[in-house]
């Protein structure tokens, strides 16, 4: 199945590692074709018989034959995607094998693409006479547009990678590129007389999540250059959400059974849904038989940027667009929703399973940077960030500098410690020739940060120049990427790294995304503020207002709890920091600090037990780890906890309570896959002491019939799971504390 045939359009012959099966220019009759679909298996699913976010079946992705003439499905036995070949590609199916729903109504074309001021669909079929259902009998009567791109043959093999990765730090262990299939559609143009351009519509489908991916590649086969205005590498015509007379665009619901994220992401206040620029859905004017008077069901999905690439393809250049990525729920459920995202981004992203514990140093100073370092070994930290105002300028390029910070690297890395610093990008002024030009203007300013250099002016290009320099030459491994770049469009014509307007935001896309793919390919970690992980960043915040962090302690921390209960809905434990000010930050004095820290061990011992409770790492900002003795066995005492458990506590949050500061708050860790399959942590923000009993909701524990709870490290309690895979848990909390259980399975 993961090897590549290559099968040309009149016979079969191997080919090293290409599986390409061909219909040919002169459409064959239906019986040729069948003695050429033989090559693929048939397709044989079984009914699922679990949950695929607790026991995952042991079948795979894989490319079938139907059993019917001219046609494929691509499917993990979670989801499929059926394609018509002929008289053209189309996609003709695509249905949730966990529910039995279909998501589609009718055929749309693959993809569109306009070249050199000229718009073509990308294979499609014409002729359906009801938009609303799409029946298999009707397939066949529908048509080739001739003024489309012909599909020539299609291509099976296995997934790649999308850029190198290979951790030397902990984490999930998760395989790259993720198990799975992948399928490409290949399509020429209809006519001699244009461009001679091939795309190639990619598909990778992914094993044991509902999930695949697609993208589009523009090879230019010409003798000249071309240039690729626009493109779109989805139009779905997909079931509407609910049916609603009136109503406009904006107004009516969009479709939740499908989550849509491309990795065309920019700055979007640390989450997906805002940072994703290319899903749009629309309506669909010829659906005539929609229930929406004014036609304006929001029911046609298509992805493309908002504006460009409008790039110039050089003759036998092949450009290749970003990907799209399309998981399916089983649910509304808010929390296997959830789940199924985080899966999403362990499965993408499994860089984003990194999560090193990490002191924000706030002084480049060699011997307070050697004593941090100490601290570190002592207490069990694994990493140190020169934080902003420490000193650290790595566009520096002096001998004294560079010697500075990589003897200091040296010295950190001979005991065990990783090393880095923080870099600021946008939202800060260069000068008026290399900042971005607001269109609307002509002139600087009004960028999404006010100000803000353009990636592609002379000072970007030497920005990263010096960036990859530093890194090279010091062997730091971490990089604070703050500001990173936020979408901006830019006016320049007289920028080297771009040519204009239109292909201003993809030309900086590219220039981060490379620069990140740089970053993953030499292991070095990112922390970066903006929706960057399908494109190598590691983290980013859990989500908090700054100016809080400069409230009396004792708010901060209920409200650092709230921070990371509602972080943990879409991102993953490991995927967001948040913040403890060891010294004052954004104001409040000493109200809002932790210095001295021998002074404050409640509020700072709060702070380590609901952070590594909870798997989220913090940015413990300051200039030391501890002051004391016994601040230092504290520390130590929720490092070696958080270790111990660390693969439970970087596993799914199952959100139980949320923190009020009047009753008890509790977060469940989950994994199926694990010998302790579940982990709570309780809270008490009260001044009294609690005695009550909790629910545990354990379904996403996988645990059946009855489990095996422990307080700590006490003697564990047989626990019947009732009929709603919940378990009732009496506790005794005092004031102002906490404690945790950890649940497993009874051997059987």
């Amino acid at each position: 199945m993961h090897r590549f045939l290559l099968i040309s359009l009149t016979c079969v012959s191997v080919h090293g590692n290409g599986n390409v099966y061909g219909i040919g220019t002169e459409r064959e009759s239906i019986a040729r074709s069948i003695r050429l679909l033989p090559k693929l298996p048939e397709t044989k699913r079984a009914p699922r018989g679990s949950d695929w976010l607790i026991r995952p079946d042991e079948d795979k992705s894989g490319v079938y034959r139907t059993g019917k003439p001219f046609e494929i499905v691509l499917t993990n036995g979670l989801i499929s995607r059926t394609f018509r070949l002929s008289p053209n590609a189309a996609t003709v199916a695509f249905d949730n094998l966990m529910t039995g729903a279909s998501m589609l109504r009718a055929a749309e074309p693959e993809a569109s693409v306009r070249i050199n001021g000229r718009q073509w669909d990308i294979g499609g079929l014409v002729g359906q006479i009801e938009r609303g259902y799409l029946l298999p009998e009707w397939i066949d009567s529908l048509t080739n547009d001739p003024q489309s791109l012909q599909f020539s043959s299609f291509e099976v093999g296995p997934t790649r990678e999308r850029f190198p990765w290979k951790s030397k730090r902990w984490s999930a262990n998760l395989p790259w590129p993720p198990p799975g299939v992948s399928l490409t559609l290949n399509f020429e143009m209809p006519r001699t007389d244009s461009p001679r351009v091939r795309v190639a519509i990619h598909y990778e489908m992914y094993d044991e999540i509902p999930l695949l991916a697609k993208w589009l590649s523009v090879s230019n086969l010409d003798g000249r250059s071309i240039r690729l205005n626009s493109f779109s590498n989805e139009i779905l015509a997909s079931v509407e959400q609910q049916s609603s007379v009136g109503g406009s665009l904006q107004e009516l619901p969009k479709p939740q059974y499908l989550y849509v994220e491309s990795e065309y992401a920019f700055n979007g206040s640390m989450e997906a849904g805002l940072s994703d620029r290319t899903v749009h859905w629309r309506a669909d004017t010829l659906y005539t038989s929609q229930v929406n008077y004014g036609l304006q069901t929001p029911c046609l999905l298509e992805v493309k940027p908002d504006i460009g690439p409008d790039v110039e393809v050089q003759p036998q250049e092949t450009f290749v667009g970003f990907r799209t990525f399309e998981l399916v729920y089983d649910s509304y459920d808010r929390e296997r929703r959830g789940m199924a995202k985080r899966r999403m981004c362990r499965t993408l992203a499994p860089w984003a399973t990194e999560n090193p514990i990490f002191l924000h140093l706030t002084s480049a100073d060699p011997e307070v940077v050697k004593r941090a370092v100490d601290q570190c070994v002592a207490t069990g930290f694994e990493m140190i960030i020169l934080s902003f105002g420490s000193g650290l300028d790595m566009e520096d390029e002096s001998p004294a500098n560079i010697e500075k910070f990589h003897s200091l690297a040296v010295y950190a890395h001979s005991k065990g410690i990783e090393i880095g610093g923080y870099s600021l990008l946008a939202s800060r002024r260069i000068s008026d020739s290399d900042d971005v030009i607001n269109p609307a203007t002509g002139t600087t300013g009004g960028a999404i940060f006010g100000d803000s250099p353009c990636l592609g002016s002379r000072w970007g290009e030497e920005y990263f120049r010096k960036l990859k320099s530093f890194y090279e030459k010091t062997g730091f491994d971490v990089l604070e990427h703050d500001g990173s770049y936020p979408g901006d469009v830019c006016a320049s014509t007289g920028h080297p790294g771009h040519a204009g307007l239109n292909d201003s935001q993809w030309k900086q896309w590219k220039i981060i995304t490379d620069f990140y793919h740089w970053c993953r390919s030499r292991d070095i970690y990112l922390n970066v503020p903006d929706w960057y992980f399908m494109n190598g960043s590691n983290k980013t915040g859990i989500g908090y207002r700054e100016v809080n962090w400069s409230l009396p302690r004792e708010r901060q921390i209920v409200l650092g709890r709230q921070n990371i209960f509602d972080g943990t809905w879409e991102k993953t434990p490991s995927m967001g920091w948040t913040f403890v000010p060891l010294v004052e930050y954004q104001g409040g004095g000493a109200a809002a600090t932790l210095e001295p820290l021998s002074q404050h061990l409640k509020e700072y011992e709060a702070h380590l037990a609901q952070n590594f409770g909870s798997g989220v790492q913090a940015c413990y900002r300051g200039p030391r780890i501890y002051d004391t003795d016994e601040t230092k066995t504290l520390v130590k005492k929720w490092v070696d906890l958080y270790k111990q458990y660390r693969d439970i506590l970087n596993s799914d949050i199952v959100h139980v309570r949320r923190a009020d500061g009047k009753d008890l708050d509790c977060m469940l860790h989950v994994n199926p896959r694990l010998k302790e399959k579940g982990f709570a942590f309780v809270y008490n923000p009260t001044t009294e002491t609690i005695r009550k009993s909790i629910i545990l909701p354990l379904e996403l524990t996988g645990i059946t019939g009855s489990a095996l709870i422990r307080e700590k490290e006490g003697i564990p309690k047989r626990f019947e799971v009732e009929r709603k895979n919940e378990v009732e848990l009496p506790v005794e909390i005092s004031a102002k504390s906490y404690t945790w259980f950890v649940v497993e399975q009874p051997a059987r």
